[in-house]
């Protein structure tokens, strides 16, 4: 077995914004290696069932998020994966973008593949060796032993910011006042869901539903997603800290993705914290089953038919990087030179200790801009970071976690390490103006 790699550019983490940044990396020409620790590529979309994805369009309707990203969803759709875009029932954002998790999983190999990229699977990165400034090997723990990575180039999409940390970078985490992070979902799905009667009881009940729900509509589009049925919920005495109920439709017709389980009060980066807070979702799950079978009409012959691999995380540790994204940025819809990425998805934080969800809109055209210094760490020269673990404020990572804007964010840093290869300079040198034609030459909207 060979205990030593080497490779141009070496990416940590097999989830949406990883598997963009190697397919980027890969289709520019670098040697590119994109490592994994679970035995399947998606990240929170596989892992923790983290569904549909949201969004790749403004509120208004234009589409921000194309690129790779756009790609994925139109081969999706042509192997029967994804219905593509549609609009969104629940009314928070303009469209959703359900897929078949399996396909996606497939689908992402066979990319992956087509652009050169080798993938390393069930292998987890616990020690990153340093010279100075630069990372220079990444150590695996694998079940064929120790594995030592070694590259001109490393790219962080561990969500957790887990190859920065482990590098000295300087990190970030939670809330500033307490550090207190998002709480940790437990997703699941349910087969034999009856749409037609959630609807029905939409539409005789609207004042029970999202005041943005597009109630008017739902005669004419399919119901993608419902928040609401507060009557029933405040009255159910379940456990559960949060004020509504939550799910999206799909993929199957009688299936949904329940999101309502929340845990809270956890440290998605420690150990103790994680094997508390998977029993604990595992417990709410039940429960919120029963309440849905019981109370909510259109359940009455549902069963679970998923349980997230894994529970699913929010917020954990984030980079401190060259800029630090804020909530007014992103509130004010602000755009930069150094522009790599836009988002429409709003303003949307699950509180870490109370009940409800902030909310704010994107002003202007209802976008904003990702800058590239939010990939870049102040400290180590060859690495970049993308997905959820950017440089942010805790309230501007309530947007740019989401899956379309990880995806944005990988192509750009998979793009920049091999184009920083090829004008031998480090990532934090990079000509902007080059980086930006080449992510608009490959169908990024900037």
């Amino acid at each position: 077995m060979k205990s030593e790699l080497s490779f141009d550019v070496v990416v940590a983490g097999g989830g949406p914004a990883g598997i963009n940044a190697a397919i980027a990396s890969g289709r520019a020409g670098a040697k590119t290696l994109l490592i994994e620790r679970y035995g399947f590529l998606g990240g929170m979309s596989t892992i923790a069932l983290v569904y549909p994805w949201m969004t790749f369009h403004t509120i208004s309707g234009k589409q921000v998020i194309k690129g790779i990203a756009q790609e994925l969803v139109e081969r999706l759709m042509d192997i029967g994966g994804s219905p593509g875009h549609l609009r969104d029932t629940v009314g928070f954002t303009y469209s959703v973008t359900p897929y078949h998790p399996e396909k996606y999983k497939l689908l992402a190999l066979d990319m992956l593949e087509e652009a050169g990229v080798e993938v390393l699977v069930h292998s987890f990165v616990d020690q990153v060796e340093t010279e100075g400034n630069l990372i220079t090997a990444l150590n695996l723990t694998t079940k064929s032993g120790p594995i030592r990575v070694f590259a001109k180039r490393f790219i962080d999409t561990t969500g957790d910011a887990d190859v920065a940390y482990l590098s000295g970078a300087p990190c970030l985490k939670g809330r500033d006042l307490d550090h207190k992070t998002q709480p940790m979902t437990m997703k699941f799905r349910m087969r034999g869901v009856n749409l037609e009667k959630v609807k029905e009881s939409m539409k005789a009940h609207p004042n029970n539903f999202y005041k943005k729900t597009p109630i008017e509509l739902l005669d004419e589009i399919p119901l993608t997603g419902v928040q609401g049925f507060y009557k029933e919920w405040n009255e159910s005495g379940v456990p559960i800290n949060r004020d509504q109920v939550l799910f999206f439709a799909g993929p199957e017709d009688d299936e949904v993705l329940v999101n309502c389980t929340r845990v809270q009060g956890l440290d998605g980066t420690d150990v103790f914290d994680l094997s508390a807070g998977e029993k604990e979702g595992r417990k709410q799950v039940l429960m919120m089953a029963e309440f849905l079978q019981q109370k909510i009409p259109g359940f009455e012959k549902a069963s679970i038919s998923a349980v997230g691999t894994q529970i699913g995380i929010r917020e954990t540790r984030r980079i401190d990087g060259q800029y630090v994204l804020t909530i007014a940025d992103v509130v004010e819809g602000r755009k930069f030179e150094d522009t790599i990425a836009l988002s429409g998805y709003p303003i949307d934080i699950h509180d870490p200790s109370g009940k409800g969800v902030q909310a704010k809109d994107i002003e202007g055209d209802g976008s904003y801009g990702i800058p590239y210094r939010c990939l870049v760490p102040k400290k180590m020269d060859n690495l970049l970071v993308a997905g959820r673990c950017i440089s942010t404020t805790h309230e501007a990572l309530a947007t740019t976690r989401l899956t379309p804007s990880a995806m944005a964010t990988g192509q750009a840093a998979g793009t920049a390490a091999a184009l920083s290869i090829t004008d031998h300079v480090a990532p934090k040198d990079i000509n902007i103006t080059k980086l930006r034609k080449h992510l608009t030459d490959n169908g990024v909207v900037l």
